[in-house]
């Protein structure tokens, strides 16, 4: 794949321009990746409410019937169940890495193996996010270490 970038001018409306033979998944990976990037969230911090950027959020972690996202330093709860999530945003930078959390892998700073075939993701703000086994060969995958 070729890739050609342009500066424009300041007063110019930024534009991003996919020549392709089909919509595949690598294409439809990058066009939903380019959507989120700009993506806002909704999260509550008890009765307040807050927009983030998608892009900011670390991970989202179900605990109790309650999702919550991660950010650097912050937490916030989310109105929205994770499957939810996962179906909305699993085609961008987001990954199901257990029955309980979908990480952002733009904010995986590394991963280790761990005992009895799961991995260990260290997170951008530090924290260390457990992949359970069976998920770890569709993590390969995804990050193109195995086919």
């Amino acid at each position: 794949m070729k890739v050609t970038i342009q500066e424009c001018l300041a007063e110019e409306e930024e534009e991003v321009i996919i020549r392709c033979r089909g919509i595949d998944e690598r294409i439809s990976r990058l066009l939903k990746a380019l959507q989120s990037d700009q993506e806002k969230l909704t999260v509550f911090d008890g009765e307040k409410m807050h927009q983030v950027q998608l892009r900011d959020i670390c991970y989202f972690e179900a605990v109790d019937n309650r999702v919550f996202a991660y950010l650097d330093t912050k937490v916030f709860e989310i109105h929205s169940k994770l499957y939810e999530l996962e179906q909305q945003y699993g085609n961008a930078d987001f990954f199901r890495v257990s029955k309980s959390v979908i990480v952002n892998l733009s904010k995986v700073d590394h991963f280790s193996p761990m005992f009895q075939g799961r991995m260990d993701a260290c997170m951008t703000n530090k924290e260390h996010v457990v992949i359970s086994r069976q998920y770890v060969s569709l993590l390969k995958v995804r990050l193109g270490l195995k086919n």
